[in-house]
């Protein structure tokens, strides 16, 4: 049996255990550390991402509500070009009347001529003097499916957001069918984040189709008052110049 050096100490084999021991413990409270610190900045990413949706979604109904008021405003514009047209051919036919009267004074021939002329058709009247105007059916029907969804513009106002981010929104997470459970998170805050930013992305997804229906009703809606504009300016031209020619004739009576 060999002899053990001088320099051995025996208890010094107790002492590396127990430092290679609180090693490993100290690894071990390390990982355990490092992994709290994960699972913690996972849930302030998606909490983050979360509060995102709901600010795009809130900007969406906005921007949904702005469109919903200038369509109403296209509108009113065109009744009130409806009415103006009204205004220039009722203008029109008077003149036209006025132009029979002054040919009658002018002399007899003018009036046996005006004598046998059929009159010029008049325009019946609308009734309560408003205009029967109609906004494109696109554009109706956009506005009316705009107008269904501002409940929820309400309900995602930026001021009334807040109280979606209280502890309400994970006891809906136990409302979800066992199917869509095994697709999130185990988690329960965590899977409440990620229902929250689905159910966002949806309704961002149906807002920006309403947003385009409104968009194409809009333009559609533009284009045929930009008709009844052209339409209108040769009316005005043409009743500019039978104004000046029945002025001219009125002078040389």
């Amino acid at each position: 049996m060999s002899a053990l050096p001088r320099s051995y100490n025996p208890f010094a084999v107790d002492d590396d255990e127990e430092e290679a021991a609180a090693a490993r413990g100290g690894g071990e409270a390390a990982g355990a550390g490092r992994q709290r610190y994960l699972q913690q900045e996972v849930l302030r990413r998606s909490a983050a991402a979360a509060d995102s949706t709901a600010r795009s979604l809130s900007l969406l109904y906005e921007s949904e509500r702005v469109g919903v008021a200038a369509s109403e405003e296209l509108v009113r514009q065109g009744e009130a070009l409806k009415r103006t047209e009204q205004m220039v051919d009722k203008m029109d036919q008077d003149l036209k009347t006025s132009q029979r009267h002054i040919n009658s004074i002018k002399s007899v021939w003018g009036g046996l001529v005006n004598y046998f002329k059929a009159k010029p058709p008049e325009s019946k009247p609308e009734q309560n003097g408003t205009p029967e105007y109609y906004a494109n059916s696109r554009l109706k029907e956009a506005m009316m499916s705009s107008k269904e969804q501002e409940s929820k513009y309400q309900e995602s106002h930026p001021n009334l957001r807040k109280m979606d981010n209280s502890d309400n929104d994970f006891s809906k997470a136990e409302l979800v069918s066992s199917v869509q459970r095994d697709s999130y998170p185990k988690n329960q805050h965590l899977r409440a984040y990620h229902q929250k930013i689905d159910n966002n992305l949806d309704e961002m997804s149906s807002g920006l189709s309403r947003l385009k229906n409104l968009a194409l009703g809009l333009q559609t809606e533009i284009d045929e008052q930009d008709d009844m504009l052209d339409r209108l300016t040769k009316k005005v031209e043409t009743l500019d110049v039978n104004i000046k020619s029945t002025d001219k004739k009125i002078r040389q009576l």
